[in-house]
């Protein structure tokens, strides 16, 4: 039996994840196996989460969350630095 990467895209089913799902099947070789989860599907969330996932797209290479797409996601700091929560002079 020969070794496989295990892709796993984690998809909303919006137009820009089907992008990255075109782009990561567009780029895959014969050792890639992709595997597109719905984020709909609460199992689905709850491995996406305890993978880190706070954004989707994302993917996840052989059960870890691949660079590109840690550390992304919405969280308060950002949001009220960007001045959500102040009100406007």
């Amino acid at each position: 039996m020969s070794r496989k990467r295990n892709v796993e895209i984690f998809s909303a089913g919006c137009p820009v994840c089907q992008e990255i799902i075109d782009l990561v099947s567009d780029i895959a070789c014969p050792s890639c196996s992709v595997v597109v989860s719905n984020m709909q599907d609460p199992d689905v969330a709850a491995r996406a989460k305890a993978l880190g996932v706070k954004a989707v797209p994302a993917v996840a290479i052989d059960g870890k969350l691949a660079e590109c797409c840690a550390g992304m996601g919405i969280n308060e700091a950002s949001l009220k630095a960007a001045g959500v929560g102040r009100p406007l002079a």
